[in-house]
């Protein structure tokens, strides 16, 4: 039986020996798989992270902190524009708006009187340097540009003219709901409060739509339906840097 066994071990290993030997090859091998099983997981959940971030509006301060503002101190109110017109600040959107054409500007109104004002009937024009004149655009008007957008699918240029083709898109719900809740929506302000949100300019075709503009405010009224003293708010106050990386 000894001879037997002697035997056996010089041999070539097989059985439930070689099983054992193959498994501690592969547990050799495990972290290696574990670190890039990990790398992969860690993608994913990025990726996923950023598909589902979702759209926060920023929290208004007073308006006489943003530097491009206009004070009324008999009034007692302030309103501020603050454009959203750089990469890092309109990183907040999913929406790439100043590819469609169209500038995001984040519009602050506070009350420090002791009665309500009323901007229901309020009318905001940015007025561009050459005097173009922009109000903001609604939220139809920028699905419809986010959905037909124009662009030239033959960019090589050809011996003979061919007609550039629409292409559509579509807007995501996502994108609805983070353009709807962006908007400033107010209709009154109340004493010793702010309200804030964003209008959107349609910009395209316009290089330096901030350079020596100004923007005009009418049509704000106190408690009483009396119509306060209009608003002019300086863009270039916004460009003198102070507000870019606001």
């Amino acid at each position: 039986m000894l001879r037997q066994s002697g035997r056996g071990t010089g041999q070539a290993t097989s059985g439930p020996a070689a099983a054992s030997i193959i498994e501690t090859m592969l547990c050799k091998k495990k972290p290696i798989f574990r670190s890039a099983v990990l790398v992969l997981i860690a993608l994913g959940v990025a990726t996923v992270g950023w598909a589902g971030k979702n759209f926060v509006k920023p929290v208004a301060q007073a308006a006489k902190t943003y530097p491009a503002h206009d004070e009324h101190p008999t009034e007692m109110v302030t309103i501020a524009a603050d454009p959203y017109d750089t990469r890092e600040k309109a990183g907040i959107f999913s929406v790439n708006f100043r590819e469609h054409g169209m500038l995001p500007v984040f519009f602050v109104v506070t009350n420090d009187g002791s009665q309500p004002v009323s901007i229901a009937n309020m009318e905001v024009t940015l007025i561009t340097a050459n005097n173009s004149k922009l109000t903001p655009i609604s939220p139809e008007d920028i699905y419809r540009r986010l959905s037909n957008p124009q662009a030239n699918t033959n960019p090589t240029p050809l011996p003979f003219p061919v007609p550039h083709k629409k292409v559509k898109g579509t807007v995501s719900k996502k994108e609805m709901d983070e353009i709807e809740s962006s908007q400033f929506a107010a209709k009154a302000v109340e004493p010793r409060t702010t309200q804030s949100g964003f209008l959107f300019l349609d910009v395209g075709g316009i290089t330096e739509p901030l350079a020596g503009a100004h923007i005009d405010i009418t049509d704000v009224d106190d408690a009483n339906g009396v119509e306060l003293m209009y608003f002019e708010i300086s863009m270039d106050k916004y460009l003198s840097g102070a507000g870019k990386g606001k």
